[in-house]
């Protein structure tokens, strides 16, 4: 685990919906909860991320924008600091430039194999582009860490990301290269920011097929995501075999999250996450990295969501039916004078039938599936009718 208090220096301010409380009660609950107890846990040491790494996916005038930006706390309109997602706010820099050295340092936990499973969950600011801020993103945190992996030798890298937003800085820096499998789940750019990852795109000419995007529409729940889930991410991923799965899992496809329209469950988000840890099991040799992202329910669902990827990370799974402790709703109630949750998921059940059963050519959600499926698993050499 990735991890210093300084990862939440990362404030957009008072008025921003990525306030970094989000944070500090995630990593409050999985405390108080002995996620960080257990054999094998170990917290990484962290430093910022330079000038020269940050350059393997960001332009260097970029990256000098964002430094005097901090300083001068002057808009910057052609690299997008300064708008309403992306304020500028003092010491912009470093808080990106932490956030970006810790996943680098949890992704060379796990290819050095000091540990098969890394984390930094305040990372995942997955919209950012090579040259501009986008999406409450200032620097690519997962990017960066997929291009140290390249620069050191890895050939085959797969990126799952399930967040509600459409993975699209992730998606860009690795478009054209067939060592870098992107797989995004997300709500429909018809309905949601930022407007892209529509099936139809899936990769440039040297690497047709490598960019996949599953676009679901608004209202999608438990049961349609992960009948699309199984139906797109196990079978390319198995064909894939990467050498390492690094996913983002952003919890902002919970219903009570107040920026997007899908309407999972923390029983459903939670589930994801003990699929996504078998299938770096089975297809990756068990090496995992993974990373927070987005997620605006800052007190009844971040928390106990991403406490729940960390404790399925460490091997020690939280029990869904389980109370939270009290001190952390002492810590909730002290820090935000909010109410907290009283159990660590909504109590949902989660069951669906397998798209391979029987495709509904009338259900938006089969049609995503279809249109997906289509467009890429004849690249792979898998038949998308079965």
């Amino acid at each position: 685990m990735a991890w210093d208090e300084g990862l939440t220096a990362y404030d957009f301010g008072p008025q921003h919906p990525m306030a970094p409380i989000r944070v500090e009660l995630t990593m409050a609950l999985s405390r108080s909860l002995g996620v960080f107890d257990g054999p094998g846990v170990d917290l990484l040491d962290i430093e910022p991320a330079s000038d020269e790494l940050l350059s393997l996916v960001h332009d260097p005038a970029y990256i000098k924008a964002v430094k005097r930006a901090g300083r001068t706390l002057e808009p910057d309109d052609a690299h997008m600091l300064g708008t309403a997602d992306n304020p500028v706010f003092p010491d912009m820099h470093d808080a990106a430039a932490l956030i970006s050295g810790a996943s680098v340092a949890a992704a060379k936990a796990v290819w050095t194999g000091q540990s098969a499973h890394a984390a930094n969950i305040a990372g995942g600011l997955h919209h950012a582009m090579r040259g501009n801020a986008w999406g409450f993103c200032v620097y690519n945190d997962p990017a960066l860490a997929i291009a140290w992996l390249l620069e050191q030798g890895a050939k085959r890298i797969a990126y799952v990301d399930i967040d509600v937003h459409h993975g699209d800085g992730v998606q860009n820096a690795f478009y054209n290269d067939p060592r870098v499998l992107t797989i995004s789940l997300h709500e429909s750019p018809v309905t949601l920011f930022p407007g892209t990852g529509q099936a139809s795109e899936v990769g440039g000419p040297d690497a047709e097929g490598y960019a996949v995007n599953v676009a679901l529409p608004a209202g999608t729940g438990d049961t349609g995501w992960h009948r699309a889930f199984e139906a797109v991410v196990p079978p390319l991923l198995h064909e894939f075999q990467p050498e390492i799965l690094v996913t983002q899992q952003g919890c902002d496809t919970h219903a009570l999250d107040p920026l997007a329209n899908l309407t999972l469950s923390v029983d459903g988000q939670r589930r994801a996450y003990e699929e996504l840890h078998k299938l770096a099991r089975k297809t990756a040799g068990g090496r995992w990295l993974l990373f927070g992202g987005g997620g605006y329910g800052l007190v009844h669902v971040v928390p106990r969501a991403w406490t729940h990827l960390l404790g399925e990370a460490a091997g020690a799974p939280i029990d869904p039916d389980r109370e939270t402790p009290q001190e952390w709703r002492d810590f909730v109630r002290e820090r935000t004078g909010e109410l907290a949750p009283l159990y660590m998921t909504d109590g949902r059940e989660v069951s669906f039938a397998p798209f391979e059963r029987g495709y509904d050519p009338g259900d938006p959600i089969d049609r995503a599936i279809h249109a997906t499926r289509t467009a890429i698993f004849p690249n792979h050499g898998i038949d998308p009718s079965l």
